[in-house]
């Protein structure tokens, strides 16, 4: 899966099927928010959400980012895969 990160619309993208599945971020003082998932009616939502993810969590930890999970869909993805929970800032318990 290729990501493409759009910094101007503050996004990360990826092309499923002719049709983009994108995730909303800000980044404040190396910390990234993940804020808002938009994905396209006839995607199944769960694998793609799930592979979308954990390229942008390689992507963070590249960065040195922290990840902090304002939606509930990425605070879900964070409660089932335990081995990303180093990449949430300290206090941020799940």
């Amino acid at each position: 899966m290729e990501i493409k990160d759009n910094e101007f619309s503050r996004q990360f993208e990826t092309t499923i099927d002719g049709k983009m599945l994108s995730i909303e971020y800000s980044v404040q003082e190396r910390k990234l928010f993940l804020t808002k998932i938009n994905v396209p009616e006839g995607i199944d939502e769960d694998p793609a959400v799930s592979d979308m993810l954990k390229e942008i969590l390689a992507i963070a930890e590249e960065r040195r980012f922290r990840v902090v999970p304002t939606h509930p869909k990425v605070a879900a993805f964070f409660r089932k895969n335990p081995r990303y929970k180093d990449l949430l800032p300290p206090g941020i318990r799940l």
